[in-house]
């Protein structure tokens, strides 16, 4: 594996979509640097009245834009130039702030959600006009963005509201988001709801309290099936009607399928053709059995006195059960409680709540279990390569596990561990870390993005023979670019009030606990 060296970083930190660009958001400026190049492309100054804690930070669609969010102001600018920039006023209560704030269909949108679920605002930038819906359905700020989704290709907005306690869904046209279509649909708390990645068809989901129930609608509004639980049950499922319902619900990239888990140990994969019909079952074993289809991987943590744990992978041969949640005063809990798909739509990767430290891989083309990754720590979240196929990244909870990740694919000999601490010298590993994927296309390298909160890496999981890294030349990065705190000093393109890295100095640091400490963010 290939690192870069460590940049000076903050609390709010990101890559674009696109993986071509790093945005890192001080107290008085955004810095754009540039992946290929690692140097600083672009030094964005706020204004001043873009005061108190940052609620959100996000890049546009097209990683052209940037998002700025305060507790009564946005400021989206543009990330390459001075070309375009706009500001947005809105009014909150005091001590409160929005449940949302982000882009919406396209780089011209930003939706914000008042809190408490007041009302669901569309702002327009093209025409500096706004639309006000009220009463959007929100129970928390993480879960707000299941309320509403965006249509691809046409841009479609698909609103979940609730009015004297009867829920309601709204079809909005683009870009005007007058109302097409609105109806009451069959549910007594709706959870969610969600257009298909072909935008085919229109998914709402009941709240799993009040049993299985998933309602698909055809594009214009008009309801084409309802599913009530999985067909012929197997007889350790006999009684799922009267476990908690709908946990988790995920589409393949390539709409074909829709995966459904509930409180049993299986999912549910629905084929999204004309019939809408359950084809199969992914049931999760309490005993794995290995074999020459089924790898079993087990996590082994080496103590080292000179340096950091060694965390290294074997393959079992023998039956092994996964190891069941650590008992603590929370409830007990159970069934699947996360799903995804890699963009090839052939592997699906689940977790378990009742075992949060096992990994399952699914190949869905044959209907089963290809993998299992065993790690003593809770698996906290899996993220596949968005243009890598069946590449997975996998981040886990604890001590052991601070700047830590692993990659997995299905050539690699067990998850491969990325120690990002080890390129960090002479800093302490720390709990608040950010890692995600650079989304470069697939003639590229999968590289990661790291960041604690003070710097910020980069490092590419292939091996050098492989692929080359998606920066420049490395015989130029480690001849000195960068000086010795690892920040190039382009004076030219840093205004006086800042440090000569482009970024806010050391004695800033106490601004930045308010951001990090405040700060909501869900990638």
């Amino acid at each position: 594996m290939l690192f870069t060296r460590s940049f000076k970083s903050s609390p709010h930190s990101l890559p674009s979509p696109d993986g071509r660009h790093i945005a890192i958001l001080s107290s008085s400026a955004i810095n754009v640097r540039a992946v290929r190049s690692l140097e600083l492309v672009n030094v964005i100054k706020l204004p001043q009245d873009l005061v108190g804690p940052i609620v959100a930070f996000q890049w546009s669609p097209s990683s052209h834009l940037l998002l700025a969010a305060g507790p009564e102001q946005v400021r989206v600018v543009s990330a390459a130039d001075g070309t375009f920039h706009a500001t947005i006023r809105y009014a909150m209560v005091p001590g409160t702030k929005p449940a949302h704030v982000g882009f919406g269909a396209s780089d011209s949108e930003v939706c914000i959600i008042s809190s408490f679920g007041i009302k669901f605002a569309v702002f327009d930038l093209a025409s500096s006009k706004a639309v006000e819906i009220g009463s959007p359905k929100v129970f928390s700020p993480s879960s707000a963005c299941r309320c509403f989704s965006f249509r691809s290709q046409t841009h479609h907005l698909a609103l979940l509201t609730r009015i004297a306690g009867k829920d309601m869904i709204s079809i909005h046209s683009w870009p005007t988001r007058e109302v097409q279509r609105s109806w009451a649909p069959e549910t007594v708390d709706a959870q969610g709801v969600t257009w298909s990645p072909d935008g085919r068809w229109l998914v709402v989901w009941e709240s799993a309290a009040q049993g299985h129930r998933v309602i698909f609608y055809t594009a214009d509004g008009h309801l084409f099936k309802t599913w009530s639980g999985p067909a012929n049950p197997s007889l350790e499922d006999r009684d799922f009607a009267l476990g908690a319902g709908v946990k988790a619900l995920q589409f393949s990239p390539d709409s074909q399928r829709l995966a459904i888990g509930d409180s049993s140990r299986s999912v549910c994969i629905i084929s999204m053709t004309s019939a809408v019909a359950e084809t199969m079952r992914l049931r999760h074993p309490k005993t794995l059995a290995p074999s020459d289809t089924l790898h079993v991987w087990q996590e082994q943590i080496g103590i080292s006195q000179t340096g950091p744990a060694m965390h290294a992978f074997l393959r079992t041969t023998q039956a092994v059960s996964p190891a069941p949640r650590l008992q603590d005063n929370s409830e007990p809990v159970a069934g699947c409680g996360a799903i995804l798909f890699d963009p090839s739509s052939a592997l699906v990767a689940t977790r378990l709540d009742d075992s949060p430290g096992t990994v399952w891989i699914w190949d869905l083309q044959a209907a089963e279990l290809r993998a299992v990754l065993l790690f003593h720590g809770n698996a906290s979240s899996l993220t596949w390569h968005p243009n890598v196929s069946e590449t997975l990244l996998i981040k886990c909870e604890g001590d052991q596990y601070n700047a830590l990740v692993f990659v997995w694919d299905p050539l690699s000999e067990g998850p491969r561990s990325v120690d990002f601490g080890h390129h960090l010298p002479g800093v302490k590993p720390s709990r608040k870390h950010h890692v995600s994927w650079l989304g470069l296309d697939a003639a590229t390298a999968p590289s990661l993005f790291f960041s604690d909160n003070h710097s910020f890496l980069l490092a590419c999981v292939a091996e050098p023979d492989q692929a080359p890294p998606p920066w420049g030349d490395q015989d130029r990065l480690e001849s000195g670019f960068a000086d010795e705190t690892g920040e190039e000093s382009p004076l030219e393109l840093v205004p006086a009030a800042l440090g000569a890295s482009g970024v806010v100095d050391e004695d800033e640091d106490e601004e930045f606990s308010e951001l990090e400490d405040t700060f909501v963010h869900k990638r």
